[in-house]
């Protein structure tokens, strides 16, 4: 009888604020085993929130953030870590909130994706936010952050050139126009995922 791939074993090595680190024998497909380094997240929910501007192609609500790992600031939509217990969807609405100081009458769910799964756990859910009113935001001492607002045609002509290099944003403005918005939003395609 072959025994299913998956963990055997495993030592925690480091438990920090953000992630821990584990060092797992894991058995391999074809019955081999091996040790792996896994970081473990709690994972994440991240928004595209998208502005009605009353000319027919929304804007979209981007942010540009100080990131260490990028050795400086990348354009994202908002985002953050899943508090024990919570929602996916509740995390959304609270990022939005606390890095934008908008709230949404609606978030979409649009998928779940794994950020780097060579060596972590961590999922991103993505949601898109409409019918936003502005508020308060409540950032994070180490969030510095500005607002920018950009037309959707311009975010995706961004990516387009690699200005923006955040895989979530790429990929959550990307889905969004080809399987969620209207055609001819800023070039949606309007067709429904498989």
């Amino acid at each position: 009888m072959t025994l299913p791939p998956g963990k055997v074993e495993g030592t925690r090595v480091y438990t920090g604020r953000v992630v821990s680190l584990d060092v797992d024998t894991v058995r391999f497909p074809d019955g081999s085993t091996g040790a792996l380094e896994m970081i473990r997240h709690s994972g994440a929910s991240a928004v595209v929130p998208l502005l009605s501007t009353g000319n027919g192609e929304p804007q979209v609500l981007l942010i540009r953030q100080y990131r260490y790992a990028a050795d400086g600031y990348l354009y994202e939509i908002p985002a953050g870590r899943l508090d024990a217990g919570e929602a996916p969807e509740a995390c959304a609405h609270r990022e939005l909130q606390e890095e934008t100081g908008y709230r949404a009458a609606r978030m979409t769910p649009l998928f779940t994706m794994y950020t780097t799964p060579g060596f972590t756990d961590e999922r991103i859910h993505l949601f898109m936010a409409d019918g936003l009113t502005p508020g308060a935001w409540a950032r994070e001492a180490d969030e510095f952050l500005e607002l920018v607002p950009t037309p959707l045609s311009e975010a995706l002509a961004m990516v387009g050139r690699g200005v923006i290099q955040d895989a979530k944003t790429a990929l959550a403005l990307l889905y969004t126009v080809q399987y969620v918005l209207p055609a001819g939003l800023a070039g949606g395609g309007g067709v429904s995922p498989k």
